[in-house]
């Protein structure tokens, strides 16, 4: 493959873990509407747009709502889940996450953010890293939501490097497609079953090989 000389990270599940805070969220909404949510149908949002995410737990039922309606749920969503984001710490990194940062660093490798979420920087500041990187592109960045590709080559813009040349690293099947998809090297964090059509694998973020990438 071509030379790599920029990594893309997606936030959530890569370098912290908000998912609870997501399920938390969606949870509690879920019940003021009287629809059933589990831990298991959460891991479905995965990597996926808030709207998206609305829709799929709204299911078959998607339809009996008004814009209007779609659209405070997810305000009422997005409040309750940036109240929780308010009680993160700047050590609520995920294992690994540190090292990789500071590993890409050392390389000289440039660095971007790559997530569907518009609480990105929020996130980013509360982890005390918004410096760290040379691009951020969340959800404010593009209109079309992962797997469409835009995230990511909108990233790979913001650094001014080809996308034949940007590795992704993330933990969403949906996040795979779109590196995939823009023709970047991706990198996937969690089992097989979603993120295995990724070139490389690796079962968190404290196991990925920073050396094995760059050799492919």
């Amino acid at each position: 493959m071509t030379e790599l000389k920029a990594f893309i990270l997606d936030l959530d599940g890569v370098i912290t873990d908000t998912a609870r805070y997501h399920f938390q969220a969606w949870k509690r909404l879920a019940d003021e509407e009287g629809i059933s949510f589990t831990r298991e149908d959460n891991e479905q949002l995965r990597g996926v747009s808030r709207r998206r995410s609305l829709e799929l737990l709204l299911g078959n039922h998607v339809s009996e709502y008004m814009e209007e309606e779609i659209q405070e749920m997810m305000d009422r969503k997005n409040g309750y889940y940036q109240a929780l984001l308010e009680t993160i710490t700047e050590d609520e990194f995920l294992p690994g996450a540190r090292d990789l940062i500071d590993g890409l660093r050392q390389r000289d490798l440039k660095i971007a953010i790559g997530s569907a979420s518009r609480n990105t920087r929020i996130v980013l500041k509360k982890l005390g890293i918004s410096d760290a990187f040379d691009g951020i592109a969340d959800g404010y960045s593009v209109s079309r939501a992962k797997p469409a590709p835009d995230v990511f080559v909108h990233a790979a813009g913001q650094l001014g490097v080809p996308v034949v040349n940007c590795a992704v690293i993330e933990d969403a099947e949906s996040g795979v497609q779109a590196a995939l998809t823009a023709g970047m090297v991706a990198v996937g964090i969690g089992p097989e079953n979603r993120v295995g059509k990724a070139h490389l694998r690796y079962d968190s973020t404290a196991d990925v090989n920073l050396d094995e990438i760059l050799s492919l």
